[in-house]
């Protein structure tokens, strides 16, 4: 496995591995599961939504969207936004695996 390194102010150091190497030394990294889920609850399953959504939709319309609610179904977090008063249109929606915490899909509806 290539490692480089680069000295930065501060004795700071950043390696970067390169190649499958890499690839083959993170996939025997054994991973941490807790016993509730790496999303364990609506809170959690929100502020993962707003991180995904900001870059996507923006900022101000995500923000517009409060105030946001999560609904655990089948092992999935559902969170949409509200739409604001005197608004048309839709809201944002996540899914989100509530083991894992992959992020099934994104969408906004109209």
């Amino acid at each position: 496995m290539a490692v480089y390194s680069r000295s930065l102010p501060a004795t700071v150091y950043v390696s970067v591995a390169t190649g499958s190497d890499a690839l083959k030394e993170t996939a025997k990294m054994p991973g941490f599961l807790p016993k509730d889920g790496m999303v364990p609850d609506a809170r959690t399953a929100i502020a993962i939504a707003i991180a995904i959504w900001t870059p996507v939709y923006g900022e101000k319309e995500i923000a517009a969207g409060k105030p946001y609610q999560a609904v655990l179904k089948n092992g999935r977090w559902t969170v949409t936004g509200s739409v604001p008063t005197g608004w048309g249109g839709g809201v944002a929606t996540a899914v989100i695996a509530k083991r894992d915490g992959r992020v099934i899909s994104i969408y906004h509806t109209k």
